[in-house]
């Protein structure tokens, strides 16, 4: 098995540091990452600047640009095979619900998926890696039960995984969930810099709104392990009807303005 590690908190980070060494001992495993923190950059591509890819003290190999970035250009000419996973990750906190829309993480994960290879992105529910052999472990018996029972094939899926920082003895099973959502964002922070001018921080992510059994924040607070298969198709098909029969009314409408 051969597996491509990515994430978006820099290729130091503690978190993609655990997973390699969590997975290095059972498959043939390749890290290029970001050489920088690049949370929320989505699926971000960089195409009006040159990029790098450069190899740390660590032995892995860093890019100066997104997520996407890394997994893109992995697949498309840096690397001379074709991963059977991609896997990004573990993030420093959590990304569920609407966060997986922002999440460079889940957007690594997306990359490859698109690709057509099999993609799960990890990430833990709270910030400061507490716990985070745990969650690694947890990973690496994920990924091994998948690739025993034959779900690591040429059909590509994308599964956002989030793990509780408890104890390993402590985390529950595997819960299949659906997204949650949140609350809006907390108001941006105004400051002013030395030269009087007002600068603008983006306020911390909101509250979850729906944290019903089955979504992802509950399965996260009573102890399991979350995992929600995510698609890529945005199309609102259960709206589709009705949206059809507003265009034909906007369509007449347009008529009479035209005459």
């Amino acid at each position: 098995m051969k597996i491509l590690i990515c994430n978006d908190d820099g290729f130091q980070a503690a978190g993609i540091v655990a997973l390699y060494e969590a997975l290095k001992d059972v498959a043939q495993v390749e890290v290029i990452a970001p050489e920088i923190n690049n949370s929320a950059k989505s699926n971000a591509l960089t195409l009006h600047s040159p990029l790098y890819v450069q190899q740390g003290a660590n032995g892995f190999r860093y890019v100066n640009g997104t997520p996407a970035d890394c997994v893109h250009i992995a697949l498309t000419g840096l690397l001379d095979y074709r991963p059977d996973l991609v896997v990004s990750g573990i993030n420093n906190g959590a990304n569920m619900g609407d966060d997986t829309i922002y999440s460079g993480t889940v957007g690594a994960a997306m990359e490859g998926y698109l690709f057509g290879i099999p993609s799960i992105a990890f990430s833990q529910v709270h910030r400061d890696w507490v716990h985070l052999q745990s969650a690694a472990r947890k990973a690496r018996e994920l990924v091994l039960a998948m690739h025993q029972n034959q779900l690591i094939t040429p059909k590509p899926w994308l599964l956002n995984v989030n793990i509780p920082n408890l104890p390993y003895d402590e985390i529950g099973s595997m819960k299949l969930c659906r997204l949650g959502r949140r609350h809006a964002a907390e108001p941006v922070i105004k400051q002013v810099n030395p030269r009087g001018e007002t600068m603008y921080w983006i306020g911390a992510a909101g509250m979850a709104m729906d944290d019903a059994e089955g979504t992802d924040f509950h399965a996260t607070a009573t102890g399991h392990i979350a995992v929600t298969p995510l698609q890529v198709d945005l199309t609102d098909h259960a709206n589709l009807g009705y949206w059809a029969q507003t265009a034909s009314v906007l369509n007449r409408s347009q008529s009479a303005v035209a005459e």
